[in-house]
């Protein structure tokens, strides 16, 4: 082989080079068989584990020898005999650049083909390793979704059911709603015609064994009514609904009938009209102590005695002048001129204005 390092020991004659005369140090070099020069592994591409053919030519005499043998030869001369020539053997190698490239290039190729495959499968075997739980997972997850979505769909069907439900229902209600404001409305006139008959008489001292049915008679001279004690059906004081109001307990009066409470109102009114700076008061009756008030009214049920308290107030504040009861119903004016109002009900008050 005709390779040997580019240091040699003791002085020697400087070598012909055919590449170049650079020393690179520790860089093989080969020797061409025929013209002797030398050649770097570096400058011929070749790799330092290379190792070269005794016979090894260089490029420049490869050409020439193969120039000589396409050329065809003038002089022939024809040997006679059974002398036979020996073969001339020309055994070189020659590698270019492109070559080694082309080698190198198929070699990683093939290197990397094989441990691109090898990785592949280890991937793929340690994907299907790791994401087999996960795999498992997910399965996990999809059956709960599936179960949670069965849970979604039936609790949207009974949404559906019980929102159709409540609709009915809501009609149901309205309606049963309205029929008992029709009721509260029936029974509340049914109450107040039960006391179609009967005053109430506010405002007039409490006495210890007093006669009510004597009070009373003696409150219908003064007003100019004469009322007998046998138009008295019943007489007696209520209770008050705040046991802490200083005033004294009203006493309700249950005529023989209608007309004659009719005509003790009535008598009432005219009397306190007649007598604006002395109406009807404790003095009249022969009662001692300051002079207070007594007023006389119908008997109103328990929801038109609320109403009549609630219209007082709102006319108060809205200003109107006048508020009073007529055959068991709610009057309010605000002037003399104005027209009447009849209050039915809590809703009408609400919608008066000033």
């Amino acid at each position: 082989m005709s390779t040997s390092e580019s240091t040699t020991a003791g002085k020697s004659p400087s070598p012909s080079w055919g590449c170049c005369s650079r020393k690179l140090k520790g860089n093989k070099h080969a020797k061409c068989n025929k013209c002797m020069k030398m050649y770097h592994y570096a400058c011929l591409s070749f790799i330092q584990s290379y190792v070269l053919p005794a016979t090894w030519l260089c490029a420049d005499c490869l050409n020439d020898d193969m120039s000589a043998e396409l050329t065809p030869s003038r002089n022939i001369t024809t040997t006679r005999g059974n002398k036979k020539q020996p073969p001339q053997t020309s055994s070189y190698f020659n590698i270019s650049s492109e070559d080694v490239r082309s080698m190198i290039q198929e070699t990683l190729k093939n290197e990397l083909k094989a441990q691109l495959s090898i990785f592949s499968d280890l991937l793929n075997s340690n994907l299907s390793r790791e994401l087999h739980p996960i795999k498992e997972q997910m399965e996990q997850m999809n059956d709960s979704m599936t179960y949670m979505n069965n849970q979604y769909e039936d609790r949207l069907k009974e949404y559906s059911t019980c929102k159709e439900e409540l609709k009915v229902l809501q009609v149901e209600n309205s309606s049963m709603k309205n029929t008992i404001t029709d009721l509260n409305a029936r029974l509340n006139q049914l109450e107040q015609q039960t006391r179609s008959n009967n005053i109430e008489i506010q405002c007039l001292p409490e006495k210890k064994q007093e006669n009510l049915i004597e009070v009373v008679t003696e409150l219908s001279k003064v007003v100019g009514c004469n009322i007998e004690p046998r138009d008295i059906l019943h007489c007696t004081r209520v209770a008050k609904l705040n046991p802490k109001n200083p005033r004294p307990r009203s006493i309700v009066v249950q005529l023989a009938s209608p007309r004659i409470r009719d005509q003790l109102l009535a008598a009432t009114i005219t009397y306190n009209k007649s007598n604006v700076e002395s109406k009807l008061n404790t003095t009249h009756l022969g009662y001692s102590g300051p002079k207070t008030p007594i007023f006389v009214s119908e008997h109103l049920s328990a929801n038109n005695r609320a109403l009549h308290t609630a219209a007082r107030i709102k006319a108060k504040e809205i200003g109107y002048q006048y508020v009073w009861i007529r055959g068991g119903r709610i009057y309010m004016r605000k002037t003399q001129e104005a027209e009447h109002i009849l209050i039915r009900d809590m809703d009408t008050l609400l919608k008066l204005n000033k």
